[in-house]
């Protein structure tokens, strides 16, 4: 006899449109699910005692936290997240909730549906809870590693930043330094020239007037005279 496939389990809807619930494996399976997520919880931390333990990325975690863990499936190796022996994880059961078989269901035909297919396949729903618990502490890990990653970076970035905007003002110091010197020394420049020129006008002055002696048309020209072409 052939083996059913998992969505043959399925619990029938009778003609009242009501679903009828199949019984879980064992005991109540909410309450199940309500426990084991309570065990799962951290104690409570006594004054004293060390933190509990936390999930740790081992030999990836150098890619952890330079980012290049870009898939859950990733992060669930690296956290050492195997998919159990009997095919059952808590993906495996997303996929069958979003079956075409049953995906238009009810919620309780749902339910029913996998207990069923879980309870044929020897699985009990704590261990699909356990698997689902254990993923998503894993990714709370991932985040938590990758969130001191971007602290740590964004930390050295600020100091690097800090540091070019300190040799920053003091180049730029510098240049103005380097502008108001090269103004300065124009400007004495002009000062020297406008003196000079003074002297000269002096020296024209009395080379013209001992000319003058001489000549009719005095060829040295003066500010008194005004200036011809030299």
């Amino acid at each position: 006899m052939p083996e059913k496939k998992w969505y043959e389990y399925f619990v029938s809807v009778e003609g009242d449109n009501q679903p009828e619930q199949a019984p879980p494996p064992s005991g109540n399976a909410a309450d199940a699910i309500a426990q084991i997520a309570a065990q799962m919880k951290p104690p409570m931390q006594v004054a004293g005692t060390p933190p509990p333990p936390a999930i740790k990325f081992d030999k990836p975690a150098a890619a952890v936290a330079s980012g290049n863990l870009a898939t859950f499936a990733d992060i669930y190796n690296a956290a050492e997240i195997a998919t159990p022996a009997h095919g059952y994880s808590i993906l495996k059961v997303a996929d069958m909730l979003n079956s075409e078989h049953i995906r238009a269901m009810p919620g309780e035909v749902k339910k029913g549906s996998i207990l069923v297919a879980l309870e044929a396949a020897g699985v009990k729903i704590q261990e699909v809870i356990q698997d689902a618990i254990k993923r998503d502490q894993a990714l709370d890990a991932f985040e938590r590693v990758r969130q001191k990653s971007v602290e740590d970076i964004e930390a050295k970035k600020v100091e690097e930043n800090r540091k070019i905007q300190a040799d920053l003002d003091k180049f730029v110091a510098e240049q103005k330094a380097r502008l108001q010197a090269n103004l300065a020394d124009v400007e004495k420049q002009k000062e020297a020239l406008a003196s000079w020129r003074i002297q000269k006008q002096l020296e024209e002055q009395r080379i013209a007037d001992c000319v003058s002696y001489f000549v009719t048309d005095n060829p040295i020209t003066t500010a008194a005279r005004g200036k011809g072409s030299e």
